[in-house]
């Protein structure tokens, strides 16, 4: 890495800290002058993570229990999505007989919000981490074949033209030419997905779990405890974030002829 992209990195990482210093000072300042309503000063919710850790109460299970229970479901869900939609994406985008064969079938599924999916998944499957993975899987599998579909589509037609010149078969220009290509927009996919994936996991352990994050800021509704409420809500945002960093990092390696 160049010494001027160094210090551009050294800067950003500097702001991206400093953002987070001020939004913590504005929020105590808030609560301190008494403008914060019933939202506690971050110093309250650091002291009721770290005390998280190790008291189950009042959901009955501690915060790394909380936190691995919903790794769990959002892994197995978004990992699912991105077995099946991005080939499949890939897929539909290059042969029309795989696209007309699915395509009516995904735009009937489409539209249907993730959420509704809860009350047949509960039956399906109870309240376990089946049930939970599935609503997961719908979420993320939209974002994850339409992006591959449409980086596919999005090939450039002179690369495919010169493979097809030097005798490349179909197929080869398939999976050498077009994949490559639609990469990025398969990544932007993937990481869409991870946000749905995320949210509807939430969502789902509102309304059908007996532990996870999201069942943790229902519990902590119904005992009014604010505290516990934002513990969830930040424990989402650093395992989104670790997720979103990971993937980053996957790209990087994996599309290393993108220029930035």
């Amino acid at each position: 890495m160049s010494r001027k992209k160094q210090i551009s990195k050294f800067r950003y990482n500097i702001y991206a800290i400093l953002s987070v210093v001020v939004f913590l000072i504005l929020w105590q300042l808030i609560v301190s002058l008494g403008y914060g309503g019933i939202i506690p000063s971050p110093v309250v919710v650091f002291r009721t993570f770290l005390i998280k850790m190790t008291d189950s109460r009042p959901d009955g299970s501690t915060l790394p229990t909380n936190i691995l229970v919903s790794l769990q479901v959002a892994c197995t869900g978004l990992f699912l999505a991105i077995a099946i939609g991005v080939p499949l994406g890939w897929l539909m985008g290059w042969y029309k007989g795989i696209d007309r064969f699915v395509r009516p079938i995904f735009e009937f599924i489409r539209p249907i919000p993730p959420i509704s999916w809860i009350p047949l998944t509960i039956i399906w499957f109870g309240i376990g981490l089946g049930a939970k993975s599935m609503i997961v899987f719908f979420a993320s599998f939209v974002p994850c074949l339409i992006n591959a579909y449409t980086g596919i589509k999005e090939t450039n037609k002179t690369m495919i033209n010169v493979a097809r010149t030097f005798g490349a078969s179909n197929f080869k220009v398939f999976t050498s030419v077009a994949i490559p290509s639609a990469m990025p927009l398969t990544f932007t996919g993937i990481r869409i997905a991870l946000n749905s994936a995320w949210s509807t996991l939430v969502a789902a352990e509102l309304l059908a779990a007996n532990a996870g994050v999201g069942y943790m800021i229902n519990m902590g509704r119904s005992f009014g405890r604010v505290d516990i409420i934002l513990v969830g809500m930040v424990s989402i945002g650093i395992m989104g974030y670790i997720f979103s960093y990971v993937f980053k990092k996957i790209e990087s390696v994996v599309v290393k002829w993108r220029t930035v």
